[in-house]
C-alpha cells in the first residue's frame, strides 16, 4: 500500500504520534488538513482561540484533536514541542482506527469528520 504523500502521523506504542502546526489566538478552533513543509515534513494544521500562555493553547489543541478523533481528551497529550508552534501529540488507542480517522481528517480542509456517505 502506498500513501499519497508523507504522513503527518506515525504509529507508536499503543497509539499514534501526530505532527501538528498550531496557530493560537485564532478566530475559531479548527483543523485545516495536512500540509507538507519545504523540508518535506508533513503536519496537520490546527488553529485554536486560546492564547499561548500557561499551556492554554496546548490544552485547547488536545481537546480539539480528541473531539475530532472521537477519543477521550485524556488519550491525547503533547509529547514534544510544548512551547513551539510545531508539536508532536501522542494519541492512545487502536493505531489502525486512529490512522483511518486521521487520513480522512487530513484531507478535509474544514476539519470536519466525513459523514460516512456522500461524495
Amino acid at each position: 500500500m502506498t500513501s499519497p504523500g508523507p504522513s503527518c502521523w506515525r504509529r507508536r506504542g499503543g497509539g499514534i504520534d501526530l505532527f501538528v502546526r498550531l496557530t493560537p489566538k485564532s478566530a475559531q478552533d479548527r483543523l485545516e488538513g495536512a500540509e507538507t513543509a519545504a523540508d518535506g515534513h508533513s503536519y496537520l494544521k490546527a488553529r485554536v482561540r486560546a492564547v499561548p500562555e500557561k499551556g492554554a493553547a496546548n490544552a485547547a489543541l488536545e481537546k480539539l484533536v480528541a473531539k475530532a478523533l472521537g477519543v477521550a481528551a485524556s488519550s491525547v497529550s503533547v509529547s514534544a514541542g510544548g512551547a513551539a508552534r510545531l508539536k508532536t501529540l501522542h494519541i492512545s488507542g487502536d493505531p489502525s482506527n486512529l490512522a483511518e480517522v486521521l487520513a480522512a481528517l487530513a484531507g478535509q480542509p474544514d476539519g470536519k469528520k466525513p459523514s460516512g456517505e456522500g461524495g
